[in-house]
């Protein structure tokens, strides 16, 4: 961009994804969920492949997800056989992989799952693309958390180094080397007339919004605390997150695998996707925000019990999005926050979830 030219921030194109065929992992979780719904709103087929869904109640039931695939397999990432044989039936042009195991304290006690389903799961993705001549775009998405955090207070950039304290984090920082080999190894972009698959990775902030039923997340504790009328139990209400609605980072994977599709592996490599420089608050902050919004007795309190390792800070700098991609966050936080609530209540009251949804990817499109 030259001078003092305003481009439009970037979007997602409806008529690019009309009639593509997109093979989506973790279809059955919260952010999965989401996608699916904005992926066929769009017309795109989608064939799903994911664990059945962890929690009840849970988005893809409730927003009516099953009638909107082209397939869906409940099925586990770990099992090579089955996920190349899905994807070969499928057929895709463009795969995106957010099957996951996402919950830091869970890894604690489940390294090995979690190292299992994060690691080789993407091995096993990379590997069932690699036996196919249909993939043009393919997005590995895995998280803030996969760099070495340094507790800086500036945002990281995507060529820091990878790392991770625990085993969630330390399995995405993994996940993110694989994709890298992948790529060097079997598709390399001076081989691209050859190949013609374009891989990028993805790295999201907090991901927070309707339908999210998980346990250990800020916003799904604190809204069943909410709803029964107890006070919310926070381990660290001082630490800071880079918090973001779910249609944020998703958006940037969208844009990014038309990107991937259209323009091939000038945008390959890893991006951030996270909010705007002010939203990266405090749980405290965030927990105050929805108490405001919830607009009854809600109340939160410190749990100060022994707790492991976890950030105190983490930002990510999304420099690059803006400049290459010209992604740019629409929604603050308080707008966010908003929205979950409006979503959760609507829910609680028995509304249209699936309309609602729907909605809210209406309204952040034309954000």
């Amino acid at each position: 961009m030259s001078g003092s030219q305003v481009v439009p921030a970037a979007s997602v194109n409806p008529s690019f994804w009309n009639g593509k065929r997109v093979f989506l992992t973790g279809h059955t979780g919260f952010k999965g969920g989401w996608l699916s719904l904005w992926l066929a709103s769009m017309g795109a087929k989608v064939s799903g492949y994911a664990l059945a869904p962890n929690t009840t109640p849970n988005l893809f039931e409730v927003a009516g997800l099953q009638g909107d695939l082209e397939r869906s397999h409940i099925a586990d990432i770990r099992d090579l056989e089955k996920l190349q044989k899905a994807m070969a039936d499928a057929r895709p042009e463009i795969v995106i992989h957010m099957a996951a195991q996402p919950l830091v304290r869970y890894s604690y006690t489940n390294p090995v799952e979690t190292y299992a389903t994060n690691v080789m799961g993407t091995v096993h993705v990379l590997e069932s693309i690699r036996a196919l001549d249909c993939v043009r775009a393919a997005v590995i998405v895995t998280t803030d958390k996969c760099y070495e955090n340094q507790e800086w207070a500036w945002g990281y950039r995507e060529n820091e180094p990878m790392g991770g304290h625990d085993p969630y984090s330390n399995s995405k920082g993994c996940a993110e080397l694989v994709t890298c080999a992948y790529r060097q190894s079997y598709f390399p972009p001076e081989k691209y007339a050859q190949h013609k698959v374009a891989i990028a990775s993805a790295r999201a902030g907090n991901v927070i919004g309707g339908g999210d039923w998980s346990d250990d997340r800020l916003i799904p504790d604190a809204i069943k605390a909410f709803e029964a009328k107890e006070s919310l139990m926070i381990r660290n209400p001082l630490a800071t997150r880079p918090w973001q609605h779910v249609l944020e980072p998703l958006s940037g994977y969208l844009v990014l695998a038309q990107a991937l599709f259209q323009e091939g592996t000038k945008f390959d490599g890893g991006w951030n996707f996270g909010p705007r420089d002010e939203d990266a608050r405090s749980v405290q902050e965030v927990i105050n925000l929805l108490i405001k919004n919830w607009g009854s007795a809600a109340s939160w309190t410190q749990d100060k019990s022994e707790q492991p390792h976890e950030a105190h800070s983490l930002k990510l700098d999304c420099s690059k999005a803006r400049q290459y991609l010209n992604w740019v966050p629409r929604w603050s936080l308080e707008h966010a926050i908003e929205k979950i609530t409006q979503w959760q209540q609507a829910h609680q009251q028995q509304g249209n979830i699936r309309e609602m949804s729907l909605r809210q990817i209406a309204d952040y499109q034309n954000s």
